[in-house]
């Protein structure tokens, strides 16, 4: 299923749905800070078009109100982030890591898990 691209604002109303599992459009304006919180048409207006994307759904009316949920996982939504930060460095992993490195963003535990990571991986592909 293909979601396109989600802007800061539709990450910021996917957090809302993944923390919460299923909210209404008032609901979803009530998780944002009260400072420079979007307007209610504004978060409408996103809502709908993370409805047309795919990454979040109806599934009921109370009132007049609709209820939404995510479609999109939270780990969907982070992976399509990462996709899309290595496209503006033609795929290449190392620059971002070496980025990482050089501001202390990434520790060796973090090295770490990820080696424990691949190494599952890795396992796995031989099992098949």
């Amino acid at each position: 299923m293909e979601h396109g691209k989600l802007t800061p604002l539709e990450l910021q109303i996917m957090e809302a749905l993944w923390k919460t599992g299923r909210l209404s459009i008032r609901e979803i304006q009530e998780a944002f800070p009260a400072e420079g919180r979007p307007a209610y048409t504004t978060i409408q207006t996103t809502v709908y078009r993370l409805e047309d994307k795919g990454a979040l759904r109806r599934t009921r009316k109370i009132g007049n109100a609709h209820i939404f949920e995510p479609v999109l996982t939270r780990k969907e939504g982070r992976g399509r982030l990462i996709d899309e930060l290595l496209g503006w460095f033609g795929g290449r992993t190392q620059p971002v890591m070496a980025h990482l490195v050089e501001t202390g963003k990434l520790t060796l535990e973090d090295v770490r898990e990820t080696e424990k990571l691949i190494q599952d991986l890795a396992r796995k592909e031989t099992e098949r």
